[in-house]
C-alpha cells in the first residue's frame, strides 16, 4: 500500500470543501445546472437516467480494508447498498442524492479516496496490472511509476484541460495484464540487450467510435525520463489535438492523421527540449516514492503444503476454485486469490456492502489489509497463505465472490448500460446476465476454456467490446435495441481488435447467437484443448459466422 502523505490529504479535503460550497450554491438556485456541470465533472459527478452518480478512483486499483469498509458505508448510507466496479479500476455509486454528495466525499476524504479527474478532459485514473508488486514474472512493482505520475499530472494546470480525456496505463510484467494498447499512453517495462531495464512506450490506443491499438513510439526509454516523456505526449496532444469535434479529439485519431512517425518526431523535438531539466527523474526520488509504499511482511512458509494437497483432495468443489481463481505468487507460501464479481444472473462488477466489509475483514485477516481491483472487473488478495486457502474459500463462497469463472464464459466484462446511463442506447446488464445464466454449468465453462466476452451499451465501448473474444456492442434500429456481434479481439500481449461477424441482432436473440457461436467452436476446434480466440485466429470468422445466420 501506499501511504499518502500531509499534502495529499490537505488537497481532497480542499476539494471537498470547495465542492460543498458549489452543490450548496446549486441547490438553492444560484448555479444552473449548465453552470454546475463543469464543477460537477471536476469531481467525479455525472448527471445519468436516474440520478447523480459519484465515480471514485482507486489509483492502480490498489485499495486498504480501511478504505473498502468506507466504501461499504458510502454504499449502504447513501446509495442502495453495492457499488459497481468498472474497467478503469473506478467504483460508481449510481444512486446518491446530490445534498448527500458532500457528507459522502468527506467520509471518503478521512481514507483518501476521491472523485477528481475521474471525469473531465484531463488524466484519468492511472491503472497498472492487478497483481503488481507480487507477480512472478514482473521485473518490478508498477505502482511506483503510476504514482510519480499520477502525482504529476494531479489537478496539473496545463493538462486539466486537453482536447479529450486521456487515460495512461503502466506494465512491467512479461504478460500483459493490464490491457496496455487500448490506452491513449502505456509504458512497458522491458530490459535491453545490455541487460538496462526501460520502457517501451506506446501511444494513440482507444476504443469507442473509432477504435485503435497503441503504437510503439519509442522502443526504449530510460527510466529517469519517464515524467518528461508524460509531458512531452501531453504537450504534444494539446498543441495538436482537435478541439472542433469531440469525435475527433482524441489522441488516437491525432496519431492516426499524422502518421505515427510524424507524431513520434514531434513529441521527441518537445522532449529533446525539457529531458534533461527539473521533470528528470534523479534516483533518490524514485526511491522516495517506492519507500512510501508499504509491503508485507511475509513469513517463511512452505510451498504447496501438505495441508492444501488433502484440502484438495477431500473437496472437488474447492479443488476447482483452486485451478481456477488462485495464482502464483513471487514469494514461496504465499498466492494471489481473484475474487469473482461474476455470479450467475448477476450484474458485472457490483459488490454489495456486505460483501465489501466481509472481503475487508478477509484482507486484515489473510492479505495484509490489501485488496486490489483489476480492469476485468472483479477483486484481488494478492497475499494470502497457501496453507489458508481452504478457509479463505469457505469464506468467500459464503458471501458469493468464489464463483469458478475467472477466464471463462461467464466472466463477463460489462458497462452499465441503458440501466443506468444516459449515453447508451441499449442494455448490457440483462444480456450479460442471461449469457452467464446459459452457460451456468461450471463443467461446460471449464470445458469451454478461456473465452472472454465483452459488452457494451453503446458506441463509447466502456465495456471494452472491441477486444472480447467475442464483443457484443449494443446499437439502436428504428427504436429497437440491436447487437452487433465482433470475434477475435484481445487485450493481452499480442492484442487485435475483433472483426464485425454480420449483421446487428435483435435483444431477444444475443444470448441464442453467443450459444451458437460456442456451439461452432467446439465443432471447429481441433482438439480440446484449443482455445476459442486461437480456433477463431486459424479458420477466421466465415465458418462462425455461416452458423450464425443460418440459425438465425
Amino acid at each position: 500500500m501506499y501511504l499518502y502523505d500531509e499534502l495529499d490529504r490537505t488537497l481532497i479535503a480542499e476539494r471537498v470543501a470547495e465542492f460543498r460550497d458549489q452543490i450548496a450554491r446549486r441547490l438553492s438556485g444560484e448555479l444552473s445546472e449548465e453552470e454546475f456541470k463543469p464543477l460537477r465533472l471536476m469531481n467525479g459527478v455525472y448527471l445519468q437516467l436516474h440520478a447523480y452518480m459519484l465515480r471514485i478512483a482507486i489509483p492502480y486499483g490498489t485499495l486498504s480494508s480501511a478504505q473498502l469498509r468506507m466504501l461499504a458505508h458510502v454504499a449502504r448510507r447513501y446509495d442502495r447498498d453495492f457499488g459497481h466496479f468498472t474497467t478503469r479500476t473506478n467504483i460508481q455509486f449510481h444512486w446518491i442524492k446530490l445534498k448527500d454528495l458532500p457528507d459522502a466525499m468527506a467520509e471518503l476524504a478521512s481514507v483518501g479516496l476521491h472523485g477528481m479527474q475521474t471525469s473531465g478532459n484531463n488524466v484519468r485514473n492511472i491503472t497498472t496490472d492487478q497483481w503488481a508488486g507480487v507477480a512472478p514474472d514482473e521485473i518490478e512493482d508498477p505502482r511506483v511509476w503510476a504514482e510519480l505520475i499520477r502525482q504529476h499530472v494531479t489537478l496539473h494546470p496545463e493538462f486539466s484541460f486537453m482536447p479529450r480525456k486521456f487515460k495512461i496505463c503502466v506494465g512491467t510484467s512479461s504478460h500483459d495484464r493490464a490491457a496496455l494498447r487500448i490506452h491513449d499512453l502505456a509504458f512497458r517495462l522491458h530490459r535491453n540487450g545490455a541487460g538496462e531495464p526501460g520502457f517501451e512506450v506506446m501511444v494513440g490506443g482507444g476504443l469507442g467510435r473509432t477504435p485503435y491499438l497503441a503504437k510503439t513510439i519509442k522502443p526504449f526509454l530510460p527510466k529517469r525520463d519517464v515524467l518528461s516523456y508524460v509531458e512531452a505526449v501531453l504537450r504534444t496532444y494539446n498543441q495538436f489535438g482537435r478541439r472542433d469535434n469531440i469525435w475527433k479529439a482524441r489522441i488516437k485519431i491525432l496519431v492516426h492523421d499524422l502518421g505515427v512517425e510524424a507524431f513520434a518526431k514531434e513529441v521527441e523535438t518537445e522532449w529533446q527540449s525539457i529531458k534533461d531539466g527539473a521533470l528528470a527523474l534523479d534516483p533518490a526520488v524514485i526511491a522516495e516514492i517506492a519507500a512510501r509504499f508499504r509491503y508485507p511482511d511475509y513469513e517463511r512458509l512452505e510451498d504447496s503444503p501438505p495441508v492444501l494437497a488433502a484440502a484438495r483432495r477431500a473437496d472437488h468443489r474447492f479443488d476447482v476454485w483452486m485451478g481456477n481463481a488462485v495464482a502464483n505468487h513471487k514469494v514461496p507460501g504465499y498466492a494471489i486469490v481473484t475474487l469473482s464479481l461474476k455470479p450467475e444472473g448477476g450484474t458485472p462488477g457490483d459488490c454489495t456492502a456486505v460483501q465489501m466489509d466481509a472481503i475487508a475483514d478477509l484482507a486484515d485477516r489473510y492479505s495484509f489489509g490489501e485488496i486490489r481491483v483489476g480492469h476485468e472487473q472483479n477483486m484481488v488478495l494478492p497475499h494470502v497463505a497457501q496453507r489458508d486457502l481452504p478457509v479463505v474459500w469457505r469464506a468467500l463462497d459464503a458471501v458469493g465472490v468464489a464463483t469458478p469463472n475467472i477466464g471463462l464464459v461467464s466472466d463477463i466484462i460489462s458497462c452499465p448500460g441503458l440501466d443506468y446511463c444516459s449515453l447508451a442506447n441499449t442494455r448490457s446488464i440483462p444480456v450479460a446476465q442471461e449469457i452467464s445464466r446459459r452457460f451456468r454449468k461450471p463443467e461446460l465453462a471449464r470445458e469451454l476454456g478461456r473465452l472472454h466476452i465483452n459488452i457494451s451499451g453503446c458506441i463509447n465501448a466502456c465495456g471494452h467490446h472491441h477486444v472480447g473474444h467475442i464483443g457484443i456492442l449494443g446499437v439502436e434500429k428504428n427504436d429497437q435495441e440491436f447487437y452487433q456481434i465482433t470475434l477475435g479481439g484481445k487485450a493481452d500481449d499480442d492484442a487485435k481488435l475483433g472483426t464485425l461477424i454480420g449483421p446487428a441482432v435483435p435483444y431477444a436473440q444475443v444470448a441464442d447467437a453467443v450459444e451458437t457461436i460456442v456451439a461452432a467452436y467446439m465443432e471447429l476446434r481441433e482438439r480440446p484443448d484449443e482455445l476459442f480466440i486461437d480456433t477463431v485466429e486459424r479458420t477466421g470468422i466465415e465458418p462462425f459466422k455461416e452458423r450464425l445466420y443460418a440459425a438465425h
